[in-house]
């Protein structure tokens, strides 16, 4: 006979649609829909596979959910919907899905595009955020390196030649392939089912001029930064910057600069690249976790205190 296995301690991560903003948003969830909830937010080129590794680290304590964003992922945008793909139009999805879903008081986790995403958010609903995970999720000037160079020249002379020159260079298998294996130790630890499914999903048709409306208007994010800034220094929401140091795009000073309106921010450093879920996700699921359980011991301390 056959030994009876047990049950998975495993959390289960199920993957779901829902209608917000005429998208039909994808998103992968798990845990407890009555626990805390931490709301991830991938970035480019990537979706909420690349929280694959991480959602069951976090789901026995936490309810989280990982959508894709409008471009990316196995979120649909129907043709009628003429979305205009913008920064302040993904924190708008953003922002309907988090209704859509009844999400009044969340982390949020925010990578890459996710940050200006995410805190285009935490700007409009201070209240609703409890913390923030920053992974390699940039606010601040001096985190971005001389990498954005040729695409500060899109900014400045957005040309079809400048254009040209971030689809050839950029949007390509290669080019999705290095943001994932720059700045790791061992380049063959990185599986390829991640930036190959990416690099398929970006040439899907129309989304590679998708991905060139998005690089140009990343320069409103910058713009944004002193408003950023400002909302840490009013909301003071705690935050955990944890970096990979090797980040070709978002350079350690990024992570530095939080404590500059944030002084009691934790910064952790990672020996990897841009993507540290890929290679470092056993730490980054610890680090998130003592964070948010210290956030939430800080929440109830507020609460009991004398006024």
């Amino acid at each position: 006979m056959s030994p009876v296995l047990s049950q998975s301690a495993i959390p289960v991560t199920s993957v779901h649609k829902v209608k917000a903003d005429g998208v039909e948003v994808f998103y992968r969830a798990s845990g407890d829909p009555k626990a805390p909830v931490v709301l991830l937010l991938h970035g480019f080129p990537a979706s909420s596979f690349m929280f694959r590794e991480l959602i069951p680290r976090l789901a026995d304590q936490f309810r989280v959910v990982a959508p894709d964003l409008p471009g990316f992922g196995f979120t649909e945008v129907p043709e009628e919907r003429k979305y205009a793909y913008s920064f302040d139009a993904l924190a708008h999805t953003l922002e309907a899905f988090t209704d859509a879903l009844g999400l009044n008081r969340y982390a949020i986790y925010v990578f890459d595009y996710g940050a200006p995403t995410g805190l285009r958010l935490a700007m409009a609903h201070p209240e609703r955020v409890t913390a923030i995970v920053s992974q390699n999720g940039n606010a601040y000037e001096e985190g971005l390196s001389d990498a954005w160079a040729p695409i500060r020249a899109y900014w400045a002379q957005p040309t079809a030649e400048n254009r040209e020159v971030i689809r050839k260079n950029i949007l390509n298998l290669e080019g999705t392939r290095w943001q994932y294996t720059h700045g790791v130790a061992d380049p063959e630890s990185v599986a390829p089912e991640s930036y190959t499914l990416d690099a398929a999903l970006l040439e899907r048709k129309g989304n590679t001029d998708i991905q060139l409306d998005l690089f140009l208007d990343y320069a409103s994010n910058v713009k944004l930064y002193p408003r950023f800034q400002e909302y840490f220094r009013k909301s003071k929401p705690p935050l955990l910057a944890i970096w990979g140091k090797h980040d070709p795009f978002f350079i350690p000073a990024g992570a530095e600069a939080y404590r500059k309106d944030l002084p009691n921010a934790k910064v952790q450093f990672l020996d990897t690249g841009h993507f540290a879920t890929e290679t470092h996700v056993v730490e980054i699921a610890a680090a998130m976790r003592e964070f948010l359980e210290t956030a939430a011991a800080g929440r109830r301390a507020d609460k009991v205190a004398p006024r």
